[in-house]
């Protein structure tokens, strides 16, 4: 009796501690129980794609402004664009100016995306906070990638089509409100909502456990959880009609029309529980559910309730088991078990409550079970998941280490001195436009000219921190030791520019562009660790030192030697004062954005 009390202790902890696979598990439930309804017509929200034919018929893409201006201006609905459109039209700026008049004209929201990048801000609506700061609480962001400032300050609103993926990858949550160098910026849907009532501003409530709920004040309050948050239903079909048709004549009666793109190779579709949906398609679903009143609902306190029928759970099952013979504990147990997920079923379907039934179904499968099984089982699946995470931008003996000490991965990190190197394709517009009809050609003129680079990298033992497009970021010094780092980044740009030569020489005789490449390097200290949230985080530095290694990498188009010959690599002096046989010539003093005192920048001879 004893041992079972312990063993029933133990998976209480097991499930609180709620792992992985558990988590996916209890994702996976909820799907079943959202596909438990059926599918309904929605005819308030019309889908406008933009698709290959229309995009061919056009020109290509990115199509002129003026289309988007016929297309908002054909429409007695409120319209919402997500395409991005975040620089000048390529057809001149009169494109530009005539989609600007549209917009002035009628009640249009445009959509924003988060970026991992640091910008400056854009317009956002005014957020009023009843309660604690929800700041803390709220997916943090470091900048956006907004509309051209010409369009974006005429829209009627602004809202973020960004969404938050769960540890399986596929997306049901998404975030109403995003913090983004502490403004607070909605989603798209909650943006046409707002529009649609007609009011002003919104208001989130903050107790100290999170984020309770988001309320526009002439509808009715929207629950979430803690993070802002909500679950999103995936059971309501959406008329939809391509841009072509649309421009001929619209399908009318719909209050709200999104536009988007869903030409192959121009938009990327978000996987979801129903299949991979673009985001306007999800927006669409969210924007749904505030117009019916079909938002899902779990309790904050649900978790607890959860563990309260699991405990009551084992506890009979516990007592089943000990008391009756082996006969009849199983149909009592599965009676038991049975009726728990009835009862969640019945919760869905009647109310759309999402209480977890794994929860407490598992925990009454589980007293059975070996803890030593389970215990092997859940480091098995942490050391995968660690190889899947970091094999392919960290060096094998790198991943041996973290394998064999998983608490390196804890949220946060370590203050420590590291070298950090940027490199950048310059000119990669005009590149871009040369397969603008070949994206799939442009994908691999990158790898052809990644995987050299990132081999470079690693070689000199360093860490590949992350891509960003045509851009690499690479460390030093962690997550392993490495005593001369300076001097390592070093000889790995110069290796670089080597390797771009001969990269050239073959692009030349296929009769491709050629590339040029900026670099830029810094040492310094930093925080280094795995940034993010619980249910999603990545291996990454932070830090001032980092930003100068960036900023030194925009300057290096700035500098030309005496035969007229953009400087490739520029580092700072915290770099130079570390290195032991490399040649150095200073190259000027600079103030760059953040720092007050002026930084001497170097290149090597």
């Amino acid at each position: 009796m004893k041992t079972r009390i312990l063993s029933a202790i133990g998976l209480l902890a097991f499930l609180i501690w709620n792992p992985y696979p558990l988590q996916v598990l209890e994702l996976k439930t909820f799907d079943w129980l959202m596909s438990t309804k059926p599918v309904v017509q929605d005819e308030m929200i019309l889908l406008v794609d933009i698709d290959e034919d229309f995009v061919e018929g056009v020109g290509g893409y990115p199509i002129p402004r003026g289309y988007y201006g016929d297309m908002i201006s054909r429409t007695s609905a409120i319209p919402g664009i997500t395409v991005l459109m975040p620089d000048p039209d390529i057809r001149g700026i009169d494109e530009d100016y005539s989609f600007r008049g549209d917009l002035e004209e009628v009640a249009t929201v445009l959509a924003f995306t988060a970026s991992t990048q640091a910008t400056d801000g854009g317009p956002h609506v005014g957020t009023a906070a009843l309660g604690e700061n929800p700041r803390p609480w709220l997916f943090k962001y470091p900048g956006i990638l907004r509309q051209l400032p010409v369009l974006a300050e005429v829209s009627e609103g602004v809202g973020l089509i960004t969404t938050a993926p769960e540890v399986d990858g596929l997306v049901r949550r998404i975030p109403l409100v995003v913090n983004v160098q502490d403004n607070l910026y909605p989603t798209f849907a909650l943006e046409m909502l707002r529009v649609g009532t007609g009011d002003l501003s919104y208001q989130i409530i903050t107790k100290e456990t999170g984020v309770e709920a988001i309320r526009i004040p002439s509808y009715p309050i929207i629950n979430t959880d803690p993070y802002a948050r909500v679950w999103t239903t995936w059971n309501t079909q959406f008329y939809r009609q391509s841009a072509a048709d649309y421009l001929k004549e619209p399908i009318a009666g719909a209050t709200f029309v999104v536009f988007g793109v869903t030409a192959e190779g121009v938009a990327n579709p978000v996987p979801t529980p129903c299949g991979n949906l673009y985001p306007q398609h999800i927006q669409a679903h969210m924007l749904q559910n505030f117009v019916d009143g079909s938002n899902i609902q779990r309790s904050q306190l649900s978790s607890l309730i959860e563990l309260l029928i699991a405990s009551v759970t084992m506890l009979l099952v516990a007592l089943a088991v000990y008391r009756l013979p082996l006969l009849l504990t199983a149909p009592i147990a599965l009676s038991i078990l049975g009726g728990i997920a009835y009862f969640s079923v019945y919760k869905y379907t009647s109310s759309l409550v999402l209480l977890d039934a794994t929860f407490p179904v598992l925990s009454g499968f589980l007293v059975f079970t070996q803890a030593a099984f389970n215990n092997f089982y859940k480091q098995f699946k942490l050391r995968e998941q660690i190889k899947k995470q970091f094999e392919h931008y960290l060096a094998p003996a790198m991943v041996k280490k973290l394998q064999k000490d998983p608490s390196l991965l804890r949220l946060g990190g370590d203050t420590r001195t590291m070298t950090y190197l940027f490199s950048d394709i310059r000119g990669f517009t005009p590149i871009s436009e040369q397969f603008k009809t070949d994206p799939q050609g442009l994908g691999k003129l990158i790898n052809r000219y990644m995987t050299p680079m990132t081999d470079l990298v690693m070689r000199k033992e360093g860490t590949i921190d992350k891509y960003i497009g045509d851009a690499l970021m690479a460390i030093w010094n962690a997550p392993l030791d490495v005593d001369n780092h300076a001097q390592l980044a070093i000889e790995t740009a110069q290796e670089m520019e080597v390797e771009l030569k001969k990269l050239n020489k073959e692009l030349k005789e296929d009769g491709l562009m050629e590339l040029g490449v900026g670099i830029g390097i810094n040492t310094g200290d930093a925080v280094v660790g795995n940034m993010g949230s619980n249910q999603r985080f990545d291996y990454t530095v932070l830090g001032d030192s980092v930003n100068l290694a960036a900023r030194l990498e925009a300057q290096t188009r700035n500098y030309k030697d005496e035969n007229g010959k953009v400087t490739p690599t520029l580092y700072s002096s915290y770099t130079q004062e570390k290195l032991e046989n490399i040649k150095s010539v200073e190259v000027d003093k600079i103030k760059v954005k953040g720092k007050e005192e002026l930084i001497t920048i170097y290149k090597p001879i």
